[in-house]
């Protein structure tokens, strides 16, 4: 256990972005990170919007302070979202910034946390490998996404989902479409399949077919088409083939015609989300229908979806999502901070009491984006 001068420590703030409710670190991960050696300050009110109370994160080992404060003393900052470089100006030299940072969208803000000297690691660019698993915060919240998406829609959409069978009538299931079948498409297939309608998805990936039919929805899928040009490092969709794009959108017309609730998933890392529905293709589906895109923040997958705004498009309700899993803000906070917890105890020295982040580790490699004063992440070098 390392003495309180060479202690480890490590801030927790309070997320300033927008309608961002979460926070990085639990009570539970703080008791953690106490049992490692290090010592958590959080900054005043940090879990508030998340239902973790001051008094909590003080019982299990924290210091309740102000940002300014936590900042200045920090070894390492944890956070859901980037701070702004220009409160790094008051941080120790070389200190370690992990959070969710938009490397691709927000690159300047990359190059200034270079500016500062930071260590920054970029958690969503966590591998997709088995050693991994517990530390993508992609997957832990997509998870999240997938299902709040279906009770958005169900919020929406002025029918039942389920099959009734009355003394007035039957009242038919809701046909819901999962478009994008990764971590937030499974979990929005098994969550509208609890809901009762009567579910179909399709996705690039072949390979995805067995995966949603394992879930009881029926696998919509291009036949005899070459289809995606690579799945991509780490199991993420590229880019399709023209060839393909064609037979898609000729399958989807057909079918998303019959629909009643239709959510989009489909991403691209560092590119825009690629354009699933055209508004042709929004025509042709039934008045008051519902759309919920996922993928709104990075463009959209549906022709007028807008980030954050609900719109009305042909009778067709267009949700254009925006930063979902903070509505569930208690449990997502909840896994992410578990996230970040399992990446760093990995990397854990008990000696020193403190991580240690070999150079030639994957891991470290693909989320390092910033060292020594320069951007260092090969994907935001070329």
């Amino acid at each position: 256990m390392a003495d309180q001068t060479t202690q480890q420590i490590i801030a927790v703030l309070a997320e300033t972005a927008e309608h961002e409710n979460r926070v990085a670190a639990t009570p539970e991960t703080v008791k953690k990170f106490t049992g490692l050696g290090a010592h958590c300050l959080v900054e005043k009110g940090a879990g508030d919007s998340a239902a973790f109370g001051d008094d909590d994160y003080a019982e299990a080992g924290a210091t309740i302070t102000d940002r300014k404060d936590a900042i200045a003393k920090a070894d390492i900052i944890i956070g859901i979202q980037g701070i702004d470089p220009k409160e790094l100006k008051g941080a120790k030299q070389g200190v370690t910034l992990a959070a969710a940072l938009d490397p691709f969208g927000k690159r300047e803000r990359i190059d200034a946390y270079a500016e500062t000297g930071a260590h920054s690691l970029a958690l969503e660019f966590m591998p997709r490998i088995t050693r991994a698993q517990s530390m993508d915060i992609l997957s832990s919240q997509s998870n999240l996404a997938g299902y709040r998406a279906v009770l958005l829609a169900s919020t929406h959409y002025g029918r039942a989902f389920p099959m009734m069978m009355t003394a007035a009538g039957t009242v038919s299931a809701a046909k819901c479409f999962v478009m994008g079948v990764g971590v937030a498409g499974l979990q929005a297939i098994a969550t509208a399949r609890r809901l009762g309608a009567q579910v179909s998805a399709t996705d690039v990936r072949s390979a995805t077919k067995e995966q949603i039919e394992s879930l009881g929805a029926k696998a919509i899928f291009v036949e005899d088409v070459e289809g995606i040009e690579g799945e991509g490092a780490g199991g993420y969709a590229t880019e399709m083939s023209d060839e393909y794009k064609k037979a898609q959108a000729e399958l989807v017309s057909s079918h998303i015609a019959k629909q009643d609730i239709v959510i989009t998933t489909a991403l691209i890392p560092g590119r825009p989300a690629p354009k699933l529905i055209s508004d042709e293709q929004l025509a042709t589906m039934r008045p008051g229908s519902v759309i919920v895109d996922l993928a709104a923040e990075q463009g959209g997958n549906v022709d007028g979806a807008v980030a954050g705004e609900t719109v009305v498009k042909h009778g067709v309700t267009i949700i254009g999502a925006r930063n979902i899993t903070s509505a569930l803000a208690s449990d997502a906070s909840a896994l992410f901070a578990r996230n970040i917890f399992n990446f760093f105890s990995a990397f854990w020295d008990k000696e020193d009491a403190k991580p240690i982040f070999p150079d030639d580790d994957e891991i470290v490699q693909g989320i390092r984006v910033t060292h020594d004063g320069k951007v260092v992440h090969e994907r935001l070098l070329g």
